[in-house]
């Protein structure tokens, strides 16, 4: 981990490891998915290259990680529909992470979402992207 990573509180040790050592050498902030509606963390989870929107296993919630929103539409689809996120085990119910890569300035520069299979435990970073405007603070409660 790097000096000034900040992991927020219920983040698997496993997935806070896998997230930090797949994003660049920037200090990061992870936080951990949580359902506005039950408070639940374990989610499907759709993906594609520029963003994912999960859904809580406990209630239905749906919510998108970060920018999501803002490219989750057909025309943003054209080469990379979302699809459902899967384990190698077939598991498909995730604890989900998100690693905010952060610049000197403390803005947001790189979004990843790492998911943990509640199967099997395996954990992986199913959807990465690049930020590349500002102000970035809103990103960070988008989890």
């Amino acid at each position: 981990m790097h000096a000034d990573d900040q992991v927020g509180e219920g983040v698997p040790a496993d997935l806070a490891v896998f997230l930090r050592g797949a994003v660049d050498g920037r200090p990061v902030k992870i936080a951990s998915s949580v359902c506005q509606g039950c408070g639940g963390r374990v989610f499907f989870v759709l993906v594609n290259a520029s963003g994912a929107e999960r859904e809580c296993c406990g209630c239905g919630s749906r919510a998108f990680i970060a920018d999501s929103e803002e490219y989750w539409n057909e025309e943003a689809w054209e080469d990379d529909e979302p699809g459902a996120a899967g384990c190698p085990c077939g598991g498909e119910e995730f604890e989900a992470a998100v690693a905010f890569s952060l610049a000197a300035d403390g803005s947001v520069r790189w979004v990843a979402l790492g998911l943990r299979c509640i199967k099997d435990g395996l954990s992986g970073v199913h959807a990465d992207w690049k930020i590349d405007y500002g102000p970035t603070d809103h990103l960070l409660a988008m989890v």
